[in-house]
């Protein structure tokens, strides 16, 4: 949804990186077999290799039109993207703040950089601020399938604990929002993805319980007009 409120040209972009995030994403869930999962996750760190060594690149739906829209910096920068998804295949705990915080800046930050940058000139520690508030509020609504399989997917799932991660993300947001001027225009509708990421943190925040509950949703409504309202203005 967000890449089709981005412009067209933009689209072209944001579809090929955002097909990659879905098939890295998935690639430790597909299999019961951590060797298999760890296999999927190096096959797409050696065809991001490629894209950034050149010359030849492996022909494939996703890898193909991604190896058109990378510069040879992007392509290698997704490595620890792909990377930090290891956590996802075993069933170990985050070892402390800095671990979760590193998965989430890798992934979801990584990710806001890299689509963005792919679009035009932003300021990386911007697009590092507002991936980690997107990936925090992601994160948080995905809390009930991640523990139905198996994982412990937060350092401390207390009421104060939920609170204290959401302000986390609210900080940073704030802190990405106060330096909107070093993300150029075309570089913007990357950010559309988080269109839903305030609403998400505030409500965490305010009514811990819902992430438990698997109620960290909007609307359909409010969704598609918060969407619409994202891009029609441009303010993230």
């Amino acid at each position: 949804m967000a890449a089709m409120a981005a412009p067209v040209a933009a689209r072209a972009v944001l579809f090929p990186l955002y097909a990659l995030n879905v098939e890295v994403a998935r690639a430790p869930w597909v299999t019961q077999e951590s060797m298999i999962a760890e296999m999927r996750l190096q096959w797409w760190r050696d065809a991001l290799q490629e894209i950034a060594e050149g010359p030849t690149v492996r022909r494939h739906e996703v890898v193909s039109p991604l190896s058109r829209v990378l510069s040879p910096h992007l392509a290698a920068q997704l490595d620890e993207y792909v990377a930090v998804r290891r956590w996802d295949i075993y069933r170990d705990p985050f070892e402390d703040e800095a671990h979760f915080d590193a998965y989430i800046n890798h992934s979801a930050g990584t990710l806001m950089v890299v689509s963005a940058q792919a679009l035009g000139a932003a300021e990386e520690q911007v697009l590092r601020d507002f991936g980690y508030a997107t990936g925090v509020a992601n994160w948080l609504r995905a809390i009930p399938e991640l523990e139905a399989r198996g994982r412990i997917p937060l350092l401390d799932g207390t009421r104060e604990g939920v609170r204290a991660l959401a302000q986390r993300g609210l900080d940073r947001l704030a802190r990405a929002r106060s330096a909107r001027g070093e993300v150029s225009a075309q570089a913007r509708p990357a950010l559309y993805a988080g269109w839903q990421t305030e609403w998400a943190l505030r409500k965490a925040s305010d009514q811990p319980e819902r992430v438990a509950a698997g109620t960290l949703a909007q609307g359909e409504i409010r969704r598609r007009f918060s969407l619409m309202r994202t891009a029609a203005t441009g303010r993230w």
